[in-house]
């Protein structure tokens, strides 16, 4: 493997992903080691590249533009095959996990069901809420993508098919962070974690009427 080969890279993300920030971090990176570095939201006009590696982006790419590139690439932050579909970090921290391995797979026809080429695993001790959430996941994201293009052939070379059970997980809404009145912060605080404040904040019903929470972390213990 020559250490001085250079790339050309395609990076895709939705407009408003909340990891765009990290996607800029991990385009000045590439262009510093000299690559040839593009950034796009959508799927018009993306050309030929060595990889494209699609980050937080809601839209499969088809044959015929994933024909355009040696390797069409993929996190998700699941144990593949379980836990394919949208939100996979936050349904996993609904359901009480505090360790969410992160996979680097190819992009085949079916969604999220391609070999793997690495994997990670984040942990968690429980109180964190969705910025620090984002963050480490934000953080493993960068550091797949980096290895992939910095080891290339040999990052590529020993793919794992993706065996077991498979299962999906459904894309999640404003509605999901609705607050059941009639349970304790304690029962619901994994929900209170993966809420958003902005873009889909916790709320409760009561007495026809519609409240809305925000929750942050002071930093006192």
């Amino acid at each position: 493997m020559s250490k001085t080969k250079r790339f050309k890279v395609v990076l895709l993300s939705d407009s408003t992903s909340w990891i765009n920030p990290t996607v800029e971090s991990l385009s000045a990176h590439l262009k510093q080691l000299g690559h040839d570095v593009c950034r796009f939201h959508d799927l018009q006009e993306l050309p030929p590249a060595d990889f494209c590696f699609c980050l937080s982006f809601s839209k499969i790419l088809k044959k015929e533009i994933r024909d355009r590139f040696d390797h069409t690439l993929v996190v998700h932050a699941s144990d593949l095959p379980a836990g394919k579909g949208w939100s996979p970090l936050t349904w996993q921290i609904l359901e009480g996990k505090n360790q969410i391995p992160v996979s680097l797979f190819e992009a085949d026809d079916s969604v999220d069901s391609g070999p793997i080429y690495a994997q990670r695993h984040i942990n968690f001790e429980g109180h964190e809420l969705i910025d620090s959430l984002r963050k480490k996941l934000a953080e493993t994201t960068y550091e797949l993508c980096s290895w992939f293009v910095a080891e290339y052939p040999r990052s590529s070379a020993q793919p794992k098919m993706q065996k077991g059970t498979e299962s999906f997980y459904s894309r999640r809404g404003p509605k999901d962070s609705q607050l059941d009145v009639n349970k304790t912060i304690a029962e619901q605080f994994n929900l209170l974690r993966i809420v958003d404040n902005q873009a889909y904040p916790a709320f409760f019903e009561w007495k026809g009427r519609r409240f809305v929470l925000t929750i942050a972390d002071d930093g006192c213990v």
